[in-house]
This record gives C-alpha cells, structure tokens and sequence, in this order.
C-alpha cells in the first residue's frame, strides 16, 4: 500500500494566524494605553499586568474585592449587527457594577476574548469598547488575552469574558447588616435591557417570524437592533460619588433574576421591602418584549431590570440628597419602595428565585405611558 505525501503542518494550516493577533494587538495599543490610572506598573503587552498596591496609602484596612462575568447572548446581536464597539462597554458594567455594590472603588480589569478566527479588526473593535467602559468606570484595562479557537468555533464567532478588583475600606463595607426598617429603596434608570435575559429577549424579538432586528417599532423611537444593542449604563463613579455624599447602608445591581430577587439578596432575613410599580413606567422595550412573546408579567419581572439597573437603600433624611447628586450626574432616580420588618412567613416575588435574605414584593401597578 503507498502512503500518500503529507502536507506539511503548521500553527496556519491547523487555522490559528499568529500574524493576526499580532496585528490585533498592534491596532488596540492605543485604546489600552488610554485606560490606566497612575497606580498602573510596566507598559502594554507584559505577561502580567501590574498595579502599585502600596499608593492606596488612603486606606487603613482595605478589602479587596473582586468579580467576574461576561455579556451572554447579547454577543449574539453584535455579531448580526456587526456592531462590535459597544460590547465591551456592557462587559464592564457587568463586572465594576458588581465591584461597586460593597461599596469598593474599581481598581483595574483584565479581559478575555475567544474566537473563532482573528479579525484584527473587530478584535480591536472588541478591546476599544472595554477600554471605553474602564474609561467611565474610573478603572484601568490592565491586561487580557485573545484566543483563538478554530474548529471550535466558527470563523466570526467570538465571546467575551472579564474579571475585576477593587478597593473598600473594612468599616465602609456595604451590605445587609447595614439595613434598618424605615430605610427607603432608592432606584436608578436603566439605559434598557443591559445585559441580561438576551435569551428570552432574542426569542420573542428575533425569532423566525418575529419583527427582526432591522424593524422599526415607533415605540422605541428606533430599530430593534438598535435598541438591543445600547450598552448598559456603568454607575461605578456615581455610585462612589453618592456613598461619600449621603450615608447609604446597601447598594443592589439589577441583573439577572430583575429587581425582586437582587434586592433580597442586600436585606438582612428579619426584613422585607415593598416595591411600588407606580413610582415608574418601564421602558417601552419590556412592554414590547412582553406583548410580542404573550410573557408574563411575573417572567418578565423575574428575567429584565424593568428600568432600574441599580439601586441604594438610605436611610429616609437621605433620599432627597441622593436623589438630587445622582440627577445632576445625569442617573435618574426616583423613591421606590420602603424596608420594614419581615411578616412571619413572609416569602415575597424573591421566594421564586430561592434567593436567600429578606423578601421583597412587587405592588400595585405601574403608571401608563
């Protein structure tokens, strides 16, 4: 039997261009370069990035705190959209918001990126929206990682991941140990969906025969794609800003799982909040989620923000002060709900998700736009 000449191997023929992610790295050195702070050690392209730890003299007892996550399939609606600028900017919010809830200043960030072939293009499209999102967050883009991951994903496809540290005071840490009844929930508008319940958002929106991407809905007042893709609004600075400004005891990030089930998560067990669905009218992107798929209003309420990304429970001489900064910030806000003791038995909306702490429950119904 005659073997038949092997064609010579290569990282190339295997489907990995080194060439690729040198250029890659080459056209997003500026926007890495423009989001660092002056803790920030060594220059771009290390294989660590580095932070002076010791400037943080300001504080005497500091917590590190750190968080990770990505943008789910939110990824999905860049990539038909080839819009591939703004995704970074929601990779940001969904980890310095999280940093930022304890109370803890966002120090710095690294990214990862996979795909299934590097365009440099885009790459760099990716990582200047990440640089933009540190940018506002106050934190600097201290490292990351491009991977490439032929035969495993398909040429365009790409996903993106981060993880963030920051820094808080032991005795201004933020929690439910904080919280008192007679506090007051004071919530902050969303810029939309953010990023989560993409799924279920996806389905309803963009499934076969639903409106597309492309579809403009006079409601919206655009697009769909353009809608799905706003970026999520990042409260870090503003955030900051308040806690230094009034006495706040929780801070609440609404994600995944909407409103009810991360606000239980900042109470203690003994205590419960009422959330007044009359204070605001969601905005018209749920309504039509809603309407378009025939979902529930408690799926809804269980998947979206609703309108409010995040939230402070203050106490009750602090509400106006709070609301005022966070307005002259350019963060709408608004009273929406009071803590009180916990009801024996007492399970609340936030008991669907099994979310341990105290309960909260949605009540009355919202205003009509």
């Amino acid at each position: 039997m005659t073997s038949q000449p092997q064609r010579a191997s290569s990282y190339a023929t295997a489907g990995v261009d080194v060439e690729a992610g040198e250029r890659a790295v080459a056209l997003m050195r500026a926007s890495v370069e423009a989001a660092q702070r002056p803790e920030t050690v060594g220059g771009f392209g290390g294989f660590a990035g580095l932070f002076d730890a010791s400037a943080l003299t300001r504080y005497r007892r500091p917590l590190l705190a750190t968080s990770t996550d990505g943008v789910g399939t939110k990824v999905a609606v860049a990539r038909a959209l080839g819009i591939h600028d703004t995704i970074g900017i929601d990779l940001v919010a969904m980890v310095v918001d999280d940093l930022v809830v304890c109370g803890a200043e966002p120090l710095f960030m690294t990214d990862y990126v996979a795909t299934g072939s590097v365009d440099p293009v885009r790459i760099a499209a990716i990582v200047s929206g990440i640089a933009d999102g540190c940018r506002q967050a106050g934190c600097a883009l201290l490292g990351g990682e491009t991977a490439e991951h032929p035969g495993l994903m398909a040429p365009d496809e790409y996903d993106v991941a981060g993880a963030g540290t920051g820094v808080v005071e032991a005795d201004r840490l933020l929690g439910p140990e904080r919280v008192r009844s007679g506090d007051v929930v004071v919530a902050m508008a969303s810029s939309g969906l953010h990023s989560n319940g993409y799924s279920l958002a996806r389905s309803v929106l963009l499934g076969e025969g639903r409106l597309g991407l492309a579809a403009e809905v006079p409601d919206l007042g655009r697009t769909v794609g353009e809608e799905l893709i706003e970026p999520t609004r990042i409260y870090s600075l503003d955030i900051l800003a308040l806690i230094d400004a009034v006495e706040v005891h929780a801070l609440s990030h609404v994600t995944g799982g909407g409103l009810a089930a991360n606000i239980a998560r900042v109470l203690p067990p003994t205590l419960a909040a009422d959330i007044a669905r009359s204070s605001w009218a969601p905005l018209p992107i749920f309504d039509l989620i809603g309407r378009e798929g025939a979902v529930e209003r408690g799926e809804l309420e269980r998947t979206f923000n609703m309108g409010i990304g995040m939230v402070a429970v203050v106490p009750p001489d602090a509400v106006e002060p709070a609301i005022a900064l966070l307005r002259e910030r350019g963060v709408e806000a608004w009273a929406c709900g009071d803590v009180r003791d916990r009801l024996e038995g007492e399970r609340g909306d936030s008991a669907a998700k099994g979310v341990e702490g105290g309960a909260v429950s949605l009540v009355g119904e919202h205003p009509a736009r």
